[in-house]
This record gives C-alpha cells, sequence and structure tokens, in this order.
C-alpha cells in the first residue's frame, strides 16, 4: 500500500472509530473491526478470554450492560463474525506475526476504549464539521485512543506488506480499559508479554507540540482507584435519630481525612475524592454512602503508602460510625521506568524522520497515569526493555475535554516511526 494511500485509510479507521466510541470493556464494535483487519493481514489472533486473566479485570461493567452493548454493536457495523469472542466484555487482542527470519520478540500496545463525556456539539468543532462527530451521547473519544487504534492497524498493515524484509516475531496488543487504568493487568497476567524482548507503548498528545517526538516518558505516577461503600442503618431524623448509623457522616468523615493524609518524603503523592453520592431525604439518616476516590504516588512504593493510609482512614470512620463498609480497587497502576537502550534506537528513528522537528530521549515531566506500565514492569522484570513514546500533536483542546480533537497528519508519521523500529530492534541480537 502506497503511504499516501495508508494516510487515507489511517484517517477513515480513525473517524470511524470516533464515530462509534465505547467505554472500558465495552469496545465489542471496535474489537470486532480490528480483529477483522488483522485476519485479512495474515496475523495470528487470541481473542477475548484467551488473553485476559478473568480476576484481574477491574471495574468491569454488570453483565446486564454488556449485552445490551452486544445488541448495539451489532446494530452499528460491528463485525459478527468476532462479536463472540468479546461478547462477555473481554476486548482484549493479541496479534501475532512471524517472521521467516530468526530474531527477537517486539510487542506494541494500543488501547481502544473511549471516555464517559459528551462531546461538543459546536459549530466550530472540526469532527462536528466533518460529520464523524461521535454519534453516542455522553461518550466520546476525548483522549485520543480511537488515533492509537488506527495507528496500530496501520503499523499491522506496514509490518504485513514487508514481513519478508523482517526478523523475529512481532506482538500487536489491543487492550480495553486504558481509562481508569483498569485493563492492563489482566492482560499482563495473562502472560501476553511474557516472551517479550522490546516493549514499546505509545501516546498522542499529552502537551507534546506538534511534530515533535519523548522516546521515553517516565512521568506517570503509580495509581489506585477505590470505590469505598459505607453501609449504615436508615432512621427517621426527627423521631427516632438514635436508631440510626449515618453513613453520609463516616463518608464525610473520611474524604475529610483523606485529604489530610501526610505526604511522603521520597517523592510527590496524590489523593482526591471525586464524587460522594448519599442520602434520600432531608428528614432520613443515610444507611449507605458511596465515595468515588484515587490515590497516585511518584512510585508504586509512594502509592501504596497512601493507598494504605485511605483504608486505614475508611475503617476507622466505620468503626466510629458503627457501621460496615466495603472498599473495591477498581483500577491500578504502577510508575513509569522506561528502559533507555530502547527509548534511544525509538528516538534515533523519529529524528531521521522528515517530518519530526525534534525528538527528545526522556522526559520527566508529570503526566497521569498510565497502566502499559503493567505490560512494562513485567517485560522489564523477565530481562526484556521496555518504553513509553509520545507523539505530539496539535490540539483542539486538552485531554478529557469535549472539544478534543487531535491534529490527523500525526497519524502516518507515527506509523512509520514504530515500523521503522521493527526494522533497526529485529537487526539487533538479545
Amino acid at each position: 500500500m502506497k503511504q499516501e494511500v495508508l494516510a487515507e485509510q489511517l484517517v477513515d479507521w480513525r473517524r470511524d472509530f470516533h464515530q462509534y466510541p465505547e467505554t472500558g470493556f465495552l469496545e465489542i464494535r471496535t474489537a470486532s473491526k480490528v480483529a477483522g483487519v488483522l485476519e485479512k493481514l495474515g496475523y495470528e489472533l487470541s481473542l477475548g478470554k484467551e488473553v485476559m486473566s478473568e480476576a484481574d479485570c477491574m471495574g468491569k461493567p454488570e453483565e446486564q450492560e454488556t449485552k445490551q452493548h452486544v445488541k448495539w454493536a451489532l446494530e452499528n457495523g460491528a463485525d459478527k463474525k468476532y462479536v463472540e469472542y468479546f461478547a462477555e466484555g473481554y476486548t482484549g487482542i493479541v496479534a501475532t506475526l512471524e517472521t521467516a527470519q530468526p530474531g527477537p520478540t517486539i510487542a506494541y500496545r494500543f488501547d481502544m476504549d473511549a471516555l464517559p463525556i459528551h462531546e461538543s456539539e459546536e459549530a466550530d468543532h472540526v469532527p462536528n464539521q466533518l460529520e464523524f462527530r461521535s454519534g453516542v451521547a455522553n461518550t466520546m473519544h476525548a483522549c485520543g485512543h480511537d488515533s492509537h487504534t488506527a495507528i496500530g492497524l496501520g503499523l499491522a498493515t506496514q509490518i504485513a506488506e514487508n514481513q519478508d524484509k523482517l526478523r523475529g516475531t512481532i506482538k500487536l496488543i489491543f487492550q480495553p480499559a486504558e481509562e481508569g487504568t483498569r485493563g492492563a493487568k489482566s492482560m499482563a497476567e495473562a502472560g501476553v508479554v511474557d516472551q517479550v524482548d522490546y516493549f514499546i507503548a505509545s501516546h498522542i498528545g499529552t502537551g507534546v507540540p506538534h511534530r515533535h517526538f519523548v522516546a521515553a516518558n517516565n512521568g506517570f505516577l503509580a495509581t489506585s482507584k477505590l470505590n469505598i461503600t459505607f453501609q449504615g442503618v436508615a432512621s427517621h431524623a426527627g423521631a427516632e435519630p438514635q436508631e440510626g448509623k449515618n453513613a453520609l457522616l463516616a463518608a464525610a468523615s473520611a474524604a475529610l481525612n483523606m485529604h489530610a493524609i501526610a505526604r511522603h518524603s521520597n517523592g510527590s503523592s496524590r489523593v482526591n475524592v471525586g464524587e460522594l453520592h448519599a442520602g434520600t431525604g432531608r428528614n432520613i439518616i443515610p444507611d449507605q454512602a458511596v465515595l468515588i476516590a484515587e490515590t497516585r504516588g511518584e512510585t508504586s512504593e509512594i502509592n501504596q503508602y497512601v493507598k494504605e493510609q485511605v483504608q486505614s482512614i475508611v475503617d476507622g470512620a466505620a468503626k466510629m460510625y458503627q457501621l460496615d463498609y466495603q472498599l473495591e480497587v477498581a483500577g491500578e497502576a504502577l510508575n513509569c521506568d522506561c528502559s533507555l537502550d530502547l527509548a534511544e534506537i525509538l528516538k534515533q528513528c523519529a529524528t531521521s524522520h522528515p517530518e519530526m522537528d525534534q525528538a527528545l530521549l526522556e522526559s520527566n515531566d508529570s503526566a497521569g497515569s498510565e497502566d502499559a506500565t503493567y505490560f512494562m514492569e513485567r517485560v522489564q522484570r523477565n530481562g526484556g526493555l521496555a518504553t513509553y513514546c509520545i507523539f505530539g500533536t496539535e490540539l483542539a483542546a486538552g485531554h478529557h475535554n469535549e472539544k478534543f480533537d487531535i491534529h490527523e497528519d500525526t497519524l502516518l508519521p507515527a506509523v512509520e516511526i514504530l515500523y521503522q523500529a521493527v526494522e533497526k530492534l529485529g537487526a539487533k541480537e538479545r
């Protein structure tokens, strides 16, 4: 496929995924279409539960929601041949291509999920102007994962068309539920990167300027996403207040004390209570309260410290108000520690690309959290190298914003740089 044709195909894929966004573990239409393309390209596919540990799926939707979404996917262009593999919400894909020549195993990760955000309907919003705005209310690709999925398919295309020139084994991992840091751990625990020598994850945007490239982004914080439920006893607030056990007060006490956790001397940390839901009426003592919270740490050890403090505070608040509680870990990620030897090769690929103005080896700027770190840590623990790179792009608005949009000219260079890395890494000895 000529590069100008591939460039058009990348835009078509990206706009299709953008128009039909799906949130974590519900990427049934997306995954089915990805699988269909990969099969035609000649990849060996492992799908769904084959590549995901059920015990390690965090924050998965209820069965009924998944069933309803399967119906929506089939009504909106899903590849019927593959829907059955993803129908229970295990939407991971690993595509493997064995070249004819011996060499290392190289893996790339691409995330597929969207966010629960209603996309802008304003007239100047480009997806609205060009008629590929999200067709799903309160759901949109506001972080670029539609672009990541398209880049993954573009890379798959280039690899398949040039496999006679390549060495080793290439694995393309299409991951569900990166938002909320929920999907990678289940795939890592299923062993999908256990034989990998080189692992590369990537992202578009994140504040990196257009036509700039970062080969090793170490700024991702370790994190835990926590759903906390307090269960008390309801009572009439005027007639029998002594009979009630107030879950709202326990939650409020916990929330205030969580934000007072002492910081750690070894690095930065974060804690945030983003939601508190409680109560049904002004004269009813609330019998249930739910906190949606998160912790973060510059290292996984610091995040664990903050998480343990939260657990202690929640336990204390429950005892103080004499009620029960449940604490669910709904998502988690490790801190990022890139392998600079691998990053140097990617930097060389980007430096030689005519569309790149600047290639930076390493950045430690804070960049939220990312669960690709589970893949990275597992590869590195087994003796391999791993990095997380960033393709800068012009953004219409920041990530997780209703007007988020990317510069589509970034798609083809991203594919070409990642492909060039396959060539360079295949020639190396491990």
